[in-house]
């Protein structure tokens, strides 16, 4: 190491410059790879080692690469964002995410959807009234089959959702309605349609007919998001009304989808009591629609067909039927034959309304039976209010109604106290001038069949009931015969109502009118032709005579079934004689009388005739024989009234040796007697 001449400090040689290596792919053998190693590597790049499986080893396909939820989050933010500039680019395909059908091969995975559904939840304050679209996207997705924490995930967007945005409250509310009245998800693919449901999670999680989401559960899913809704919201209740009123399945619709919606529509009740009255109203509503379809129908087919339509219905399983999805599609495929005979269709159709229509009832009763017999007096109360509106704005102005007024007919007979107030609300109806004449005539109907039928119906209640008609005729009459000229129902509709309610109650209930030992003092003026005496409570004899013999003429006006079988009973009894009267009104003509009302009430302007004035038989001119308590026939709802129901009895030594039976062809034989014998000269006077 030499001096520096000019420092004197020792000089340090250069370092020697090292060669780069160059990488190479041959790796280095390591000395401790033993011999055996070395022997099994191949001595010649040609030829390749024979590969073994083991089948023991799971092999796993992994999902494709999934966005993670903070890339989602912020691609939402921005395709909203976008979105309210006018670019739809991205803001469409997150709508694509939720239009996508389940069984399309690029249908997005449970993670994806749980991703996007969880980012839309962050940015629900941007879903305003312009994102609707996507918004009903969301709403309409296959979602409420899926794992349980995507439908909570689910539940907290729509939440968040009716809450920051009122504007998709009802819509939001209709699509969890429309999951009670379907219960399942057709999915059209090409050409064909199938039912599908979701259970497992993951991206395959559309599961065709195997381990399919049970329709009680997807309902059951539906009515929590309802409560979860409503108690977020109470004031969503006048909304969701309205939404289950218009959601209701049409008349035309399967047994199935009625009875359905109706128990649906009581468990909503159960978390919503506000909703208590427009709900049973609505199921009453659409039950009298059915009842009075039912009827109509019947009336319009041959008598030979459906006489024996209710009675050839057979009786009906606790349950629904667990195929009934395979027996309404069955029905359809029936009803689309050619070949079928029109009445045999229409006979099917009407056994289709009354087994509906048996089903709901059978509902209706078991829901209010708790109430009636229970020991709150509250719930009774509340109840009977409801039965009663119900009664008075639905049952009594529908004409034809048949069997849905048995509710209130059953429950008004479980205590004394119910049955005077029913008897005095159908009193009240028939006696208020301020109501409209038809349903005045309606509760004069109500009241005597309910008097007459109801097996709990005290004496007492038919004694007074038998008290405040007479009294009330004495009024119509006072008032219109002084200008009376011949019967005429049009005129004299309400005075004719009430008689002959007063003849219907007469006919079931005699029995209670006689008088008992204590009662049978001076009331022996008209001779008996029985040989056992009958006697009767003072003033039912006088009642009856002023009536019947009055220049109103009510026999001739009133239905000739029920004159004729009381005209048969009051005579047996001895208690009226009135045959000749009836002798004599074959000879009448109530057509001549139909035009006085006219000249009297239009200053003498004759009336245009029309068809139904027209017709020659006097039956247009005669009180229908309608009583709403008529015997009931729905096999699996009867039981409900079995023990309420006064069936007709005969009256021994009257009713016997087909003397019941041949009176319907009396009846046929005066109607015709009528039309060929009667005068336009004689008048009731």
């Amino acid at each position: 190491m030499a001096p520096n001449p000019r420092t004197g400090e020792p000089v340090l040689p250069a370092p020697t410059k090292q060669p780069v290596r160059r990488p190479t792919l041959v790796r280095k053998r390591d000395d401790t790879e033993s011999s055996v190693d070395r022997a099994r590597t191949p001595s010649s790049p040609s030829k390749r080692l024979k590969v073994s499986f083991d089948d023991e080893v799971q092999v796993k396909v992994m999902d494709d690469w999934e966005k993670a939820p903070a890339i989602i989050r912020e691609e939402v933010r921005r395709a909203l964002e976008r979105h309210a500039q006018g670019d739809d680019s991205a803001y469409n395909r997150v709508k694509e995410i939720y239009t996508t059908k389940p069984t399309a091969e690029d249908a997005p995975s449970s993670t994806t959807l749980r991703n996007y559904t969880a980012a839309l939840l962050s940015s629900v304050s941007g879903l305003n009234r312009s994102c609707s679209s996507l918004v009903h996207a969301v709403l309409k997705s296959v979602w409420i089959v899926r794992d349980e924490d995507y439908v909570a995930l689910f539940l907290r967007l729509l939440g968040n959702l009716v809450s920051a945005q009122g504007v998709y409250l009802g819509d939001v509310l209709r699509m969890l309605v429309g999951h009670l009245v379907n219960g399942e998800f057709v999915i059209r693919v090409r050409s064909w349609q199938r039912t599908y449901s979701m259970s497992a999670p993951g991206r395959d999680n559309l599961i065709l007919g195997e381990s399919p989401t049970p329709r009680s559960q997807i309902q059951k899913r539906a009515h929590a998001a309802l409560r979860y809704l409503l108690r977020l919201i109470p004031s969503a209740s006048s909304v969701l009304s309205s939404i289950l009123t218009s959601l209701f399945p049409h008349s035309s619709d399967s047994k199935r989808a009625h009875v359905a919606y109706v128990q649906n529509l009581l468990k909503v009740i159960e978390y919503a009591p506000e909703l208590q009255a427009d709900a049973l109203s609505l199921i009453t509503e659409r039950l009298v629609k059915i009842d009075v379809q039912v009827q109509v129908d019947l009336e319009d087919l041959a008598d030979d067909v459906g006489d024996g339509v209710v009675q050839d219905i057979p009786n009906l399983k606790s349950g629904l039927p667990q195929d009934a999805d395979d027996e309404d599609e069955s029905d359809d495929t029936d009803s689309s034959d050619e070949e079928i005979d029109p009445d045999a269709q229409r006979a099917k159709d009407i056994t289709t309304n009354v087994e509906k229509l048996d089903c709901i009832l059978d509902i209706l009763f078991t829901y209010y039976e708790p109430q009636f017999s229970g020991t709150s007096v509250r719930a009774r109360d509340t109840a009977l209010d409801m039965l009663f509106s119900q009664f008075t704005t639905i049952i009594l102005p529908t004409y034809r109604s048949r069997h849905t007024q048995f509710l209130l007919f059953h429950f008004a007979q479980t205590s004394p106290a119910l049955v005077d107030n029913f008897v005095g609300a159908c009193v009240h109806f028939a006696f208020d001038k301020g109501r409209p004449a038809i349903m005045r005539h309606s509760a004069a109907a109500y009241l005597a069949s309910f008097v007459a039928r109801g097996i709990h119906v005290p004496s007492q209640i038919v004694r007074d009931v038998f008290d405040y008609i007479g009294g009330q005729l004495t009024i119509y009459r006072a008032e219109y015969e002084p200008n009376c000229r011949g019967p005429n129902l049009r005129r004299y509709s309400n005075y004719y109502s009430l008689l002959q309610a007063l003849l219907y109650i007469f006919c079931f209930r005699w029995r209670d009118l006689e008088a008992g030992p204590e009662e049978q003092a001076d009331d022996d003026d008209i001779p008996l032709s029985d040989e056992t005496a009958h006697a009767w409570i003072p003033g039912i004899k006088e009642t009856l005579a002023q009536n019947i013999f009055s220049k109103l003429n009510p026999l001739k006006v009133c239905s000739p079934a029920i004159v004729n079988e009381f005209a048969k009973i009051a005579n047996h009894l001895g208690i009226i004689y009135v045959f000749h009267l009836l002798e004599t009104n074959k000879r009448l003509r109530l057509s001549q009388f139909s035009g006085l009302v006219d000249r009297d009430l239009t200053f003498g302007i004759p009336e245009r005739e029309t068809a139904l004035s027209g017709r020659k038989d006097e039956s247009y001119h005669q009180l229908d024989e309608y009583f709403p308590f008529d015997p009931y026939h729905l096999p699996r709802s009867k039981r409900w009234v079995e023990g309420d129901y006064r069936e007709w009895k005969g009256i021994p030594g009257l009713h016997e040796d087909g003397d019941a039976s041949g009176s319907e062809e009396e009846d046929e034989e005066d109607s015709d007697a009528e039309e060929g014998t009667g005068t336009d000269d004689e008048t009731a006077d």
